[in-house]
């Protein structure tokens, strides 16, 4: 419990920051969320919409102080770092499968 009337005053604002906070984080999470999900299924043409999304969705947290932004690009990378390692994987498993037709 606070000791200070002052830290009183700030416990009151910090609930109602994280109460204004919690939306703008939780829409980040979830787009995130629905970019792994997209990658684990397979789906990359769902998977580069749902990283746009995502992006946009850690951007707007940054602009409204939710997120450092060095956070959200940190997040952001490991998105698409993500991305482009399924992507080449299924372009591998694509190149891999034609191959032995091109042999026939």
């Amino acid at each position: 419990m606070p000791v200070t009337k002052s830290a009183e005053r700030e416990m009151r604002a910090a609930e109602r920051r994280q109460l204004r906070n919690r939306p703008v984080r939780t829409l980040a999470k979830t787009r995130i969320d629905k970019v792994e999900q997209s990658i684990a299924a397979g789906d990359l043409e769902k998977a580069r919409a749902a990283v746009t999304e995502a992006v946009s969705a850690l951007d707007k947290a940054v602009e409204k102080g939710v997120l450092h932004r060095n956070n959200a690009a940190r997040r952001k990378a490991r998105l698409l770092k993500k991305l482009n390692a399924a992507a080449a994987a299924a372009s591998q498993k694509s190149g891999e499968a034609a191959t032995p037709e091109e042999k026939k």
